[in-house]
């Protein structure tokens, strides 16, 4: 855009100094009449380079690891073109990791391998006797419930 700018305004200084035109008028006698060769201007051959497609490519590393909270976590993930890879590791509930390594392209589509490491740790429950009174129940005479 800012090459079409520069060539309208060194075509617009060419018309004033009489330059365009042969009428040889000068500056300041140009007129609106003589402003239709802009047109011929705008059709003059401009390159501008414009990246409508980047390649992609990156590599990136994540991870996180808080004993306060017990989020344990990492991704790392590769990328040239069409093609990932990478994998994933997550702390499960019950103590053991999950990782997911993956590949996805536009041969094979996407496609996971998941494993889990570790022991998995269950809380164990325990059970209670409960020990209950014996109640009395004194069948009243006379209030017609039977109950007190």
């Amino acid at each position: 855009m800012f090459a079409k700018i520069v060539v309208l305004a060194a075509f617009v200084a060419c018309a004033s100094a009489g330059l365009i035109g042969g009428h040889g008028l000068g500056y300041g006698a140009i007129s609106v009449a003589h402003a239709a060769p802009i047109a011929v201007a705008a059709h003059a051959p401009v390159h501008e380079t414009v990246d409508y497609y980047a390649y992609p490519k990156y590599e990136f590393n994540y991870g996180v690891a808080d004993g306060h909270t017990g989020d344990h976590k990492s991704q790392k993930e590769v990328r040239d073109g069409d093609v990932v890879k990478g994998s994933y590791t997550v702390a499960e509930p019950d103590g053991t990791l999950r990782t997911v390594h993956y590949t996805a392209d536009d041969h094979n589509g996407f496609n996971a391998v998941v494993t889990r490491s570790g022991h998995a740790v269950h809380p164990q429950v325990v059970h209670k006797a409960i020990a209950v009174a014996p109640v009395a129940l004194s069948l009243g005479h006379g209030h017609g419930h039977g109950y007190h």
